[in-house]
């Protein structure tokens, strides 16, 4: 994992100081709104499920073709388990709330896109922080996830089409949670 961490952060570190001028984006800095599911990879394998995510992010350059957008999301569920001799049910609510930074690099000027598209690959990079509420009385395993890390690492690939200047929308596909959404530019 720390090889993967160096790498990652060595290729945003050649990008930003190997480049000239600014980013790809072409209507400045940007909101993005999200929707989505959180996979059975990343921060959500735990689950052993699916989950709805909410995603927003605020989008601003770096560099050409590069920016950067320091992330929020917010994903929870509800499920009941059996514990104990009597073999009670005890139903719990696990909050998982992503927070980092998504480093996306542009493909425009390599595609020839047209000026209405927008084509990236990115990586986000975080941590996950996690709240549990149990009913009264339990006393079994409360560790809610499985790797014994709140780090978050995720890979996506996307396009976003402009509408016009100020909104677009995007679809992000990605290794932990993948969304549909709106920019807002």
């Amino acid at each position: 994992m720390n090889k993967l961490l160096a790498i990652a952060f060595a290729f945003i570190f050649i990008i930003i100081f190997h480049s000239d001028g600014f980013a790809q984006e072409k209507y400045g800095s940007s909101l993005n709104l999200g929707l989505g599911i959180g996979g059975y990879s990343g921060y959500y394998k735990y689950t052993g499920r699916s989950l709805p995510v909410i995603n927003i992010n605020y989008e601003f350059d770096v560099a050409k073709n590069f920016t950067l957008a320091p992330f929020i999301s917010f994903s929870s569920y509800s499920d009941r388990t059996y514990w104990g001799q009597n073999k009670s049910t005890y139903t719990y609510r696990h909050t998982v709330i992503p927070v980092g930074a998504k480093g996306t690099y542009y493909f425009d000027d390599l595609l020839e896109a047209r000026s209405d598209w927008d084509f990236y690959l990115a990586g986000s990079l975080g941590f996950a922080l996690f709240h549990s509420r149990w009913d009264d009385g339990y006393g079994g395993d409360r560790n809610i996830y499985s790797n014994g890390s709140p780090l978050y690492l995720d890979l996506h690939i996307g396009a976003e089409y402009h509408f016009n200047n100020k909104v677009g929308a995007f679809l992000d596909l990605s290794t932990g949670v993948s969304t549909i959404g709106i920019a807002i530019h």
